[in-house]
């Protein structure tokens, strides 16, 4: 696992979390739109 992916999991798990507890608001789902386009980068590259 690269750092990159561990940070991908912990936005990833900190969204969820964030969803659940209505904790971060648009600051979360901007850093999970963030950590899913570079996860889609490194699929594609």
């Amino acid at each position: 696992m690269s750092i990159l992916d561990i940070i991908i999991l912990i936005l990833i798990i900190s969204w969820l979390g964030g969803f659940s507890l209505r904790l971060g608001g648009g600051l979360i789902h901007l850093l999970l739109v963030v950590a899913l386009i570079v996860l889609v980068f490194r699929l594609l590259s």
